[in-house]
């Protein structure tokens, strides 16, 4: 058994702090694009590329108003640059709501989605925690949008996607979209005290988890038809919507249960015992105890499906079992903790070009198949600063906070 947690050491924190770091100097003086938006990474964690899709100009804004609250110096003027390209770029003057992607020329992708929203409603509080001049008026923008748009008050989720004038493009729903939806909806409850926001991430933990993850046993189904049932069969689209379930999922959703039970003031013990049971869940199903890592999808009888192994969940398992040992300190969780920050600084972080290699592939070496270059800076940053600062709500706050 452990002896002692790795987040009590001040030699883990310092190294925490120096990758944290490190990844805010690569992001910072490599990615940003003179054009509006910021750069794609390529491996070497140079600029490439012209698209700028609307979730990674977001989890900038994100990321750089956490460091703006650290106190780097720079970061302000990123959370600048981000607010005005979502606003002035992506934000669709004619019909309302933002574009999912644009290039120097204008939109590429036109469509709204529901994801995409999400991750602009957390920018926007976030931006509105650092004092942004935009940060409200952006606020009170998406969350406009987001109530009448895609809000479905009878299941309590929002729908998916509609095309630039709002015509509907699929009857799909899908888990992803209103996870992340959670996660913003209670950074603005933690940036106005507005409880309508925390309402919704209760009424939508409470359909994904509360509903269909408890069903099957603690996994998180990923998509579903129109009227919220689960669609096993469905095949799969792209990188944002593989087939089967997805193992990161389960944990980013234990972090967030474990969130949720803490804005809520602790009332409701099922939000802390899912966030236990998603955990033990995607620990004991999803990594693959041959070679390591975690399977990037499973099927229905949580079988490898897609064995790549990706950076994300990794970084998701280590917040989440950070997050939980504070709220409830188990062994078990300070093993998982030690066991996959083993793995990720032994195969994810790149000691050269710095950043995280988005994929491995079955020698563990890393492969462009669903990502390319450098993956955006949100979720490695987050598995660098969740385990620093106490468990009190998201990052954002806690930081704000200490």
């Amino acid at each position: 058994m452990p002896d002692t947690n790795w987040t009590t050491r001040p030699w883990h924190r310092d190294w925490l702090k120096a990758q944290a770091n490190a990844l805010f100097d690569l992001f910072q003086h490599n990615s940003v694009n003179p054009k509006g938006g910021f750069h794609d990474l390529d491996a070497a964690g140079l600029p490439f590329g012209a698209v700028r899709q609307i979730h990674s100009t977001a989890r900038m804004v994100h990321c750089f108003a956490i460091a703006a609250r650290l106190g780097r110096p720079g970061a302000e003027s990123i959370v600048d640059h981000g607010m005005r390209f979502l606003w002035e770029g992506h934000r669709d003057n004619v019909h309302g709501g933002y574009c999912w992607s644009l290039d120097d020329e204008g939109f590429r992708d036109d469509s709204k989605q529901a994801y995409g929203h999400a991750f602009v409603l957390l920018a926007a509080a976030d931006a509105s925690m650092t004092g942004h001049p935009l940060g409200k008026e952006m606020l009170a923008d998406v969350t406009g949008v987001l109530n009448t748009r895609f809000w479905d008050e009878h299941y309590g989720a929002v729908s998916e996607e509609y095309a630039r004038d709002w015509a509907k493009i699929s009857d799909y729903r899908g888990q992803n979209s209103n996870m992340h939806l959670t996660e913003a909806l209670m950074a603005a409850f933690e940036a106005t005290q507005d409880a309508a926001y925390l309402d919704k991430a209760k009424r939508i933990a409470s359909l994904i988890i509360g509903t269909h993850a408890v069903s099957l046993d603690y996994v998180v189904a990923e998509h579903f038809d129109a009227q919220w049932k689960i669609d096993k069969g469905y095949k799969g689209s792209d990188m944002f919507r593989p087939a089967g379930t997805t193992p990161g999922h389960w944990l980013e959703w234990s972090r967030l249960m474990a969130q949720l039970w803490v804005l809520d003031g602790r009332k409701e013990a099922w939000h802390i015992e899912a966030a236990q049971k998603l955990f033990k869940s995607a620990v004991t199903r999803g990594w693959d105890t041959e070679k390591g890592g975690f399977f990037y999808t499973l099927d229905f009888d949580n079988r490898p499906a897609l064995t790549h192994k990706i950076w994300w969940p990794a970084t998701e398992a280590i917040g989440a079992a950070a997050f939980l040992s504070q709220l409830k300190p188990d062994p078990f969780l300070e093993a998982w903790y030690r066991k996959v920050w083993d793995f990720s600084a032994t195969y994810f972080i790149d000691p050269a070009n710095g950043g995280w290699y988005g994929e491995l592939g079955g020698d563990l070496n890393p492969i462009d198949k669903f990502f390319t270059g450098k993956p955006d800076i949100y979720h490695a940053l987050q598995a660098c600063l969740i385990p620093l600062f106490p468990a009190t709500g998201s990052l954002m706050h806690a930081v704000s906070s200490a």
